[in-house]
């Protein structure tokens, strides 16, 4: 063969070769930016909400899911004192409750009776609320076996742990396995035998939002190739009621005046909402039926602000912006916001100002 034949020879190959990476680059960014498929929800929520389909009742109908504290979680008279100066007293008795936090079908999810005593109430909802979650879509538990499947549960409290005052005489080998986090979230994967990452995430507020960005982040990365996302949270104690109102965070009307004149604090809720995910390709593929996509999330931090519980404008704005490009859409064709809404005088201002300065532009 000829030198010049030889050059030609060469740049073929390295244009062939120029051709194929430039193909998998574009493969791996559709990758990267895919839309997630929501395929199956379930959730257990204040107001006798059970399953998606009561959630949307009771919304549509304006049905009020807060309650007083049922006397059974503590001595809600005893921790009672509508002055916010009152040390070790809550000004607030109102809350969202689910009913029946303590039952438990324990032999159901392979728990021993023993072993059942030390199970936080959050696991006990998780268990269940998964159970439903499956259920829903027709996916047989025992199908799931050695699966790439991902958990990723948002939780913050550890208010069963505190209700036995860590009393040295009292723990046993289960105490730990049924209330920090790690071992709460595990279970789920251990009983399904699920080996998809799995993890507990707390960002407090947002520990479900970001529960789910990880999930989506884990399915376009190849992590998993169906992923569990979502989050529980538990009213047990006190703690929580005395705390927050010692920081002044709390209603002391139990309403939620979010971006009104009237906002004086939050509510504190319970229960457990789950969604089930697949990358859109794979659920075609499958024939699920699809509930919703996921085209983009973003995170960030608030870094420095003006105090350490208030937020910071620019830096939602900023995550706002990522997820929308992320998404590879527009601010403008945004039609529905759905608020953090904190309802105090600090925090509903600058949210209701980030999105202002996002959403309305060219509006």
């Amino acid at each position: 063969m000829s030198d010049k034949s030889k050059t030609a020879e060469t740049l073929k190959r390295a244009f062939v070769a120029l051709e194929r990476s430039k193909k998998r680059v574009r493969e791996l960014e559709k990758e990267r930016k895919e839309p997630i498929a929501v395929i199956s929800m379930a959730c257990r929520f204040p107001g006798e909400v059970t399953t998606p389909e009561e959630l949307w009742e009771l919304l549509e109908q304006g049905k009020d899911a807060v309650t007083e504290m049922p006397r059974s979680r503590f001595d809600v008279d005893g921790y009672f004192d509508a002055d916010p100066e009152a040390v070790g007293k809550t000004y607030s008795r109102w809350g969202g409750f689910v009913g029946e936090v303590d039952s438990f079908d324990a032999p159901f999810f392979g728990i021993s009776p023993r072993e059942a005593k030390s199970i936080d109430p959050q696991e006990r909802l998780l268990l269940e609320t998964t159970w439903q979650l499956f259920e829903r879509i027709g996916i047989v538990p025992e199908t799931l076996m050695g699966s790439s499947t991902g958990v990723y549960i948002g939780m913050t409290a550890h208010e069963y742990m505190s209700m036995g005052g860590m009393d040295p005489n009292a723990l046993d080998a289960y105490t730990a396995l049924g209330t920090i986090h790690s071992a709460i979230v595990g279970r789920i994967s251990y009983w399904l035998g699920l080996q998809g990452p799995n993890f507990p995430v707390d960002t407090a507020c947002s520990s479900s939002l970001v529960s789910l960005h990880l999930a989506c982040q884990g399915l376009r990365n190849g992590d998993c190739n169906m992923a569990v996302a979502g989050g529980v949270n538990a009213l047990l104690t006190e703690y929580g009621f005395v705390y927050f109102s010692r920081l002044r965070a709390m209603s002391p009307t139990g309403r939620c005046h979010t971006f009104s004149k009237d906002a004086d604090g939050y509510v504190r809720a319970e229960g457990c909402g789950l969604v089930l995910l697949k990358r859109l390709s794979d659920a075609q593929r499958d024939g699920d039926t699809i509930l919703g996509l996921i085209r983009g999330s973003a995170v960030n931090q608030d870094g420095k602000s003006n105090g350490f519980t208030a937020p910071n404008g620019p830096a939602q704005q900023a995550v706002i912006r990522k997820a929308l490009a992320l998404a590879d859409i527009s601010a403008a064709s945004v039609d529905y916001v759905e608020c953090h809404g904190t309802g105090t005088a600090l925090g509903d201002p600058v949210e209701v100002q980030a999105l202002a300065e996002v959403y309305g532009e060219n509006r």
